[in-house]
């Protein structure tokens, strides 16, 4: 059985999951109105991602015979000033997911749920690799700066990522 208070933080991390992806949408429809399909395509794939991982949480709660109360979702921000700011804006709110799944993992330790404990190690290790990326891109962008040639090259690199 799930302890309550471990449902109460997965039903939160659902919303989370779920925001996250419709944060990343929000900045695909940037990218798509920027000319940028590549970065639309990045985010869009993203996006997906995201609602896949509330999903996880989704049928782990059920799994442990849990109850999903699904909550509202904040509309994200739909202007960026910038390729730059949209994924300074990305890595920031995967620093902040990463804050929170490891407030999860805080809280069934408290709980002595093992088995949360254990599911939540997937999320983790998931958190590292976006923050990584996130950065690379970000350090990209930067050395980037205004030349134009070089932002279609990473758009076109960022395109060739798998759906």
């Amino acid at each position: 059985m799930l302890p309550k208070s471990v449902q109460e933080a997965l039903n939160d991390q659902i919303k989370n999951e779920l925001a996250s992806a419709h944060l990343y949408l929000s900045m695909c429809a940037y990218f798509e109105s920027a000319s940028l399909p590549g970065f639309a395509h990045w985010m869009k794939v993203q996006s997906r991602e995201e609602t896949e991982h509330a999903m996880k949480f989704f049928d782990y709660v059920h799994e442990r015979g849990g109850r999903v109360m699904l909550k509202e979702i904040p509309a994200p921000p739909t202007k960026f000033s910038s390729p730059q700011a949209a994924f300074d804006a990305y890595l920031e709110h995967e620093k902040k997911v990463t804050a929170l799944v490891n407030g999860l993992y805080e809280t069934a330790t408290k709980a002595n749920d093992y088995a949360t404990q254990v599911m939540l190690h997937w999320f983790i290790k998931e958190q590292v690799e976006e923050e990584k990326t996130g950065m690379e891109i970000v350090d990209q962008l930067k050395m980037i700066g205004d030349n134009k040639t070089a932002l279609l090259m990473l758009d076109r690199q960022l395109n060739a990522r798998a759906s």
